[in-house]
């Protein structure tokens, strides 16, 4: 007979197994209604992505030293999965908040941190989700560099925030291709 034990790889530890972590760096000290210091046009300029695959519309805050950067999704009515996902109650599907996700921290490391060429996703080590990102909502994503191999690899953890809401946290990381 085989045992089964449940292990949780990866988040950073925090008391109570179904309680959010504690915040990456604090919100307070940051003007989220400040105009972005990278908007959705200068993102285009960095990332590939566009039209409907454009999930980052803003970068508000970063901070290079500590590898940390604030970005931010605004959900419309317009996205391209409403009118599937769920018809009558449209909710962001996760693998959409993942996406937004990878592509703030390809940002981060194009932009900020200077890496050159085209950055894949490399992989999904870990996603929780915790509750849904409707139209009309902001989603903040609140981002770290995790692990940094110049010119080859990252991984980064991040959280994403409607309110004060933890509604998802993941782990990803991507490499210059």
């Amino acid at each position: 007979m085989f045992a089964c034990q449940s292990v949780r790889v990866g988040f950073p530890e925090h008391k109570g197994k179904d309680m959010p972590p504690p915040l990456l760096f604090d919100l307070s000290r940051i003007d989220l209604s400040a105009k972005p210091v990278f908007d959705k046009d200068a993102i285009g300029k960095v990332n590939p992505q566009q039209y409907e695959m454009q999930q980052l519309d803003g970068v508000l805050w970063y901070d290079k030293e500590n590898m940390l950067v604030l970005g931010y999704k605004d959900v419309t009515d317009k996205e391209f999965w409403i009118r599937g996902h769920i018809p009558g109650r449209p909710l962001m599907p996760g693998v959409i908040m993942v996406e937004s996700a990878a592509q703030l921290l390809s940002f981060f490391v194009k932009q900020i941190i200077g890496l050159q060429g085209f950055i894949g996703f490399a992989g999904i080590d870990s996603a929780k989700f915790r509750s849904t990102v409707e139209p009309g909502q902001r989603l903040l994503l609140l981002g770290k560099i995790t692990k940094y191999r110049p010119g080859r690899k990252y991984d980064a953890y991040i959280q994403g925030l409607v309110g004060d809401k933890m509604v998802f946290e993941t782990e990803v990381s991507g490499m210059g291709i």
